[in-house]
């Protein structure tokens, strides 16, 4: 956006500078008043082969020709620049991003992926799995082009460790901030930055090397994946346990029904509170499935509820379903 506006304006300041000279020019040498200079200016950038205002003299007409041949250029150089924007399509593309910046003002509570790399592919496709609301930042061209979703998808082409570009992210009504560079360094200074515009955002961050896990969750980061844990960890299981990694390969890759492992917090005006899991009936009625219960406030899990288990306002569901099914959840039970 910021070199579309600045080609524009240099184009204007080009043609304008050009009528102030050959205005200033006219008045120094032919001593002509300031409107007639204009004037003059004028039909001889024009080309319209009017006569002259005033007879000139011969270095008027030298400076005439020096304006004749400057402005032509100066004024084919504009034309083209002006139609490149256009074949371009970078007026489009400047469109269609302010666009995307009034729609990012209203978004909250969503969550900015800092980078669109091998990494954050794999988040925004998920989010967007998900029907999450979220932001992407990427510095880079070639990353934008290769996002999933790219034309459902909100982005911003910047820094993501400048204060200005999260701002405009909205990290200070964001709920969450994923960083996904491939450089420590720059995930360290993304969370520094982030914590100071908004310290209740909840950061996870990517780490490539192990020695810097430590300095991220000093830095403020609230959960730190490491590549080679979750690497390592993927190896044993495929060995030991094959036909488990199977199935959650299935139900995260699958098309058509993208189930998840998801939690859902009971909200106080729940309609789900004092409801026992027999009367709340939510696999059949919803076709989710809830695998255990977290309460909040004791901190403890429970398993494999039983029928006369009766829900809490501290509890946090932690379910299996789409994300259908999830809605059809919260809207029975009016969780918010």
């Amino acid at each position: 956006m910021e070199e579309l506006r600045d080609k524009l304006i240099k184009t204007f300041l080009l043609i304008g500078l050009i009528f102030i000279s050959g205005v200033a020019g006219y008045v120094i040498i032919e001593k002509w008043s300031v409107f007639d200079a204009l004037y003059m200016t004028v039909i001889t950038l024009a080309s319209v082969g009017y006569g002259e205002t005033h007879e000139l003299s011969t270095a008027g007409r030298a400076f005439t020709m020096l304006l004749i041949i400057v402005g032509m250029g100066s004024f084919v150089y504009a034309i083209s620049m002006v139609t490149a924007l256009f074949i371009e399509g970078e007026l489009k593309g400047y469109l269609r991003r302010k666009k995307m910046i009034a729609k990012i003002d209203r978004l909250n509570s969503h969550y900015i992926i800092c980078g669109a790399g091998n990494v954050g592919r794999h988040v925004i496709d998920e989010l967007h799995k998900t029907k999450r609301q979220f932001v992407v930042i990427e510095k880079e061209d070639a990353m934008i082009e290769k996002m999933p979703f790219k034309d459902a998808t909100l982005y911003l082409q910047g820094d993501a460790s400048e204060d200005e570009v999260l701002i405009k992210a909205g990290i200070k009504r964001a709920a969450g901030l994923i960083c996904a560079l491939p450089n420590d360094k720059d995930n360290l200074f993304i969370v520094i930055t982030a914590k100071s515009l908004n310290p209740a955002i909840r950061i996870v961050c990517r780490a490539n090397d192990d020695d810097s896990i430590a300095k991220l969750r000093k830095a403020g980061a609230d959960s730190i994946v490491s590549a080679n844990a979750i690497g390592g960890l993927r190896m044993a299981s495929e060995m030991i346990r094959p036909k488990v990694v199977t199935f959650l390969d299935k139900m995260l890759r699958s098309q058509d029904k993208s189930l998840r492992v998801e939690e859902i917090a009971i909200t106080p005006d729940s309609t789900l509170i004092g409801k026992t899991v027999k009367a709340a009936d939510i696999t059949d009625s919803t076709g989710l499935l809830v695998i255990a219960a977290h309460n909040v406030r004791t901190d403890e899990y429970k398993y494999n509820l039983k029928s006369a288990y009766a829900f809490e306002n501290d509890d946090v569901l932690i379910t299996i379903g789409n994300a259908t099914q999830i809605e059809d959840f919260k809207k029975k039970f009016n969780i918010k």
